[in-house]
């Protein structure tokens, strides 16, 4: 679609004023969305859009400065009263070693044909694409087919506490809704999300006894106890759990320790408590309530031989039922994709992790979908190509006019 590529510039723009705030989680070190709501509020008032309406939902959340937590919702009627819902998310994650960036992570920067800065991955660029894909199709005449629901939706990056998980249960999406979530992709843009592997969040307190590094045997080590529970954790989950499904990109069950919190202030000081995390996506024929039961043995095993105290906090997320290829968004969304890219897209599944296992509990089906660069999210130098962006919009554009 020509009026598409014409507002190229404009995506640019619009994405290096979104992704200069950083819209991090109160939870995460951060101050929330609310300014970057603003400022999508200030953006869409400019581009002067018809017959649109905006609503802003709030969830509460006590460390927010505000005291709650902004999502904001822009519906544009078409021709039938069915919707298509296009779903992005407007929190950030935290830039981590701020040493391993060349640019200022918020002050995004055109380098050749990319856009350079955090967040404009993840999810910035499709936040940008199915705005800019409405105005482009108001600017060729275009009625659209479906009415229009965009949700810029906040917490998606800590779980979506604070955002869809409560946002669901009200009365905003419909059973017959036609649901993207631009949230994860490739570079080929060949790839369609239609499942989503069970995802596992546990936290680990280890609870020792500080002493003096010269008197180890006055204490317990919580860091050893730590220590020996991670690694024995890690060698029995993946000894115990080894099914594969070729339906899955990583075609079979993940368990990563990944969070490591600080404990003590020196070197000479043992410490008396340890706390780390594991992430684990685990494919669906696999019961949470084993692997968690597997986990239990590996802790009180490692109590028993340290003399250390752990505590286990979850977070669960089991899979939903997969949305069908044959579904009418997956139809419609394969359609777009082959015109604007020239390929024929695939189906499949994933770690996990999107909106769109919200919706599938519900019995709503919903695919997930971008053509963005692979491994960039959460980096160092995150960037986007401007191409891509372009490119996600025309098939937004398309799927809005039901071509």
């Amino acid at each position: 679609m020509s009026e598409v590529s014409k507002l190229e510039g404009l995506m640019v723009e619009t994405l290096t004023r979104l992704c200069s705030i950083p819209a991090i989680s109160p939870h995460n070190g951060g101050t929330g969305e609310d300014a970057k709501i603003l400022e999508l509020a200030k953006i869409i008032d400019e581009l002067g859009l018809k017959d649109i309406s905006l609503t802003v939902e709030h969830v509460d959340d006590d460390k927010a400065q505000s005291g709650r937590r902004p999502s904001l919702f822009l519906e544009c009627p078409g021709k039938r009263s069915q919707r298509l819902c296009i779903l992005s998310h407007i929190d950030v994650v935290p830039e981590g070693d701020i040493s391993a960036w060349t640019l200022d992570p918020f002050k995004p920067e055109v380098r050749g044909t990319r856009l350079y800065g955090r967040g404009v991955s993840d999810n910035g660029m499709c936040l940008v694409s199915s705005l800019l894909a409405l105005k482009a199709i108001q600017n060729a005449g275009i009625t659209p087919e479906y009415t229009v629901l965009l949700a810029f939706v906040a917490d998606e990056e800590l779980g979506s506490h604070y955002g869809l998980e409560q946002l669901i249960e009200r009365d905003i999406f419909r059973p017959d809704d036609l649901v993207v979530v631009p949230d994860s992709g490739n570079d080929a843009g060949d790839f369609i999300e239609t499942a989503e592997k069970s995802m596992l969040k546990m936290k680990f307190t280890v609870t020792g006894k500080q002493v003096h590094a010269a008197y180890p045997n006055h204490g317990i080590n919580a860091c050893r106890a730590a220590n020996i529970l991670a690694h024995e954790v890690d060698e029995t989950l993946h000894a115990k759990f080894t099914s594969t499904n070729d339906l899955f990109d990583v075609p079979y069950s993940t368990f990563e320790p990944t969070r490591r919190f600080a404990n003590v202030p020196a070197s000479n000081i043992v410490p008396g408590r340890e706390v780390f995390e594991f992430d684990c996506r685990i494919l669906p024929e696999i019961s949470l309530d084993e692997v968690i039961s597997a986990v239990k043995e590996v802790i009180a095993d490692v109590e028993a031989r340290t003399g250390a105290k752990v505590a286990l906090d979850v977070d669960r997320n089991d899979a939903a039922e997969p949305t069908s290829p044959d579904s009418e968004v997956c139809k419609l969304l394969v359609k777009s994709v082959k015109e604007v890219l020239k390929i024929e897209p695939k189906c499949g599944g994933i770690g996990g992790g999107t909106f769109a296992a919200f919706f599938r509990k519900k019995g709503i089906p919903a695919v997930v979908w971008s053509q963005e660069c692979d491994g960039v999210a959460h980096q160092p130098d995150e960037y986007t190509e401007i191409a891509y962006m372009v490119n996600n919009a025309e098939v937004f554009a398309l799927m809005m006019a039901g071509k």
